[in-house]
């Protein structure tokens, strides 16, 4: 008897990663490998060849593991990826990219962004709901450019639509991470004309956009287990709107929390907020972006707290679990203050135009735990900045449903637990993923993407 899954490919800043689950919703398998950044001297990249091997290495993992563990006659009826936005490829119209995918966190176009004329620079936040900064998109395709990369006659894909594409799916953009490429006027949903004249591009850059549900075809690449041969395929959307999605946040006035290398709250929208607040929400980093759910938006406030505390541990020499959860056990053992007096230990570096670990310890007995409980305390005062931001703009968030991979430590949920309303953790663990997979189930059955389960 044959056995129907579907599966959700999560492409994000640390890991790739694939859950598959049954059409009931039951999580089946998990496997993952590491995002292969390269850092070089320009900053930090993906090559094109290191993204198809990595997703064909986790897909055959998946299937692999079907065939020892699953049930029997088991086959993926669908699939659907999501990941990190602000990340992708220029491509031919072979499918070639003619550089690597630049990261998110990347700090180049500097000399682009002081570059761009007044009248875009005044109009980018009220146009596009994003802040203008060298995480923009935009500002990396004027990097590109102006260093040698020929833009016209081409497309962009980011990193999840492309990923579809390498699975035999059509060349398209979804709506929500097309939404954070800087290019899109949220007044009419096209694309901001003297903006791409600017970079030196026209419309077609931009392969046709498409919601999150969009069946683009079969999976055909030869390399596929044979489980996913033949699976229907759909771009699920960025990350965060996609994992908030599939943990049941709706325009009911919560926040959803996905605490990753990015730490990111999500408030749905029922309908955008005006031009004038898109612009002071900028001001702040806050963007307001369209929803994978078509006729939705979302501020998506962030910080890279997860970039900082992953440095932090780096330094500690903490590399694995067992290390981890014995780091968490020390901090746990601290007051939320720590045990120093306040200003032997200064963090700072979560900002989203930041990013950068700066450490001051003016004091003796500044142990991992100590600088560990310090950073998380620097979370909390970029978060509480945000949640004041936002709360000029609409009515305070009544709750919190906070997931990733941070959300494992009990120290982070005690810190998150001083600054976001009625906060309920996670218990999933590939939150991003499991959504995804919900998505593809969509292309199949009619049954809903967001789930009511308190993770």
């Amino acid at each position: 008897m044959t056995s129907t899954l579907v599966a959700g490919l999560d492409i994000g800043s640390t890991n790739i990663k694939v859950q598959l689950i049954d059409l009931d919703g039951r999580e089946i398998l998990v496997a993952d490998r590491p995002t292969r950044w390269q850092v070089r001297e320009s900053g930090t990249e993906l090559d094109q060849d290191t993204v198809r091997q990595a997703i064909a290495e986790v897909l055959n993992d998946a299937g692999a593991q079907l065939d020892t563990f699953g049930p029997a006659g088991s086959v993926i009826g669908a699939l659907a990826v999501a990941g990190m936005g602000e990340s992708g490829f220029v491509l031919d119209g072979s499918g070639a990219a003619l550089a690597p995918a630049i990261a998110w966190f990347d700090a180049r176009g500097a000399e682009q962004l002081a570059a761009m004329p007044a009248n875009l620079r005044a109009e980018f936040a009220a146009r596009t709901g994003l802040p203008l900064g060298v995480q923009v998109p935009v500002v990396k395709l004027l990097w590109l450019r102006d260093n040698g990369i020929r833009l016209t006659g081409h497309q962009w894909q980011n990193l999840p639509e492309y990923a579809v594409s390498v699975l035999g799916g059509r060349r398209v953009l979804e709506r929500s991470l097309a939404s954070r490429l800087g290019l899109i006027d949220q007044d009419n949903d096209a694309p901001w004309p003297e903006l791409l004249a600017h970079i030196g591009i026209e419309a077609s850059f931009l392969p046709p956009v498409v919601d999150f549900t969009t069946d683009l075809g079969a999976a055909s690449a030869d390399w596929l287990p044979p489980a996913l041969a033949g699976a229907r395929l759909a771009v699920a959307g960025h990350d965060h709107l996609v994992a908030a999605t599939a943990g049941g946040a709706t325009a009911d006035g919560r926040y959803y929390g996905s605490f990753g290398t990015a730490e990111v709250l999500v408030r749905v929208l029922e309908a955008p907020l005006s031009a004038a607040a898109r612009t002071r929400l900028a001001e702040y980093f806050i963007n307001h972006v369209h929803h994978v759910e078509a006729g939705h938006f979302a501020l998506v406030a962030g910080v890279k707290t997860g970039l900082i505390m992953r440095r932090v541990l780096q330094l500690a020499g903490i590399s694995d679990r067992d290390d981890r959860d014995r780091l968490d056990r020390d901090v746990m053992a601290l007051p939320v203050a720590g045990s120093l007096p306040p200003e032997a230990i200064t963090v700072a570096g979560a900002r989203n135009d930041d990013g950068v670990l700066a450490l001051r310890i003016a004091h003796d007995g500044a142990r991992p735990a100590e600088v560990f409980a310090a950073t998380l305390r620097h979370g909390n005062d970029e978060l509480a900045r945000l949640i004041e931001t936002m709360d000029r703009e609409l009515p305070p968030a009544t709750g919190t449903v906070l997931a990733g991979g941070w959300v494992g430590m009990q120290s982070v949920v005690r810190a998150r637990a001083l600054v976001l309303p009625d906060l309920h953790a996670s218990t999933r663990a590939q939150d991003t993923a499991y959504g995804a997979a919900l998505v593809a189930r969509r292309l199949l059955t009619d049954q809903p993407i967001t789930t009511t389960e308190s993770r």
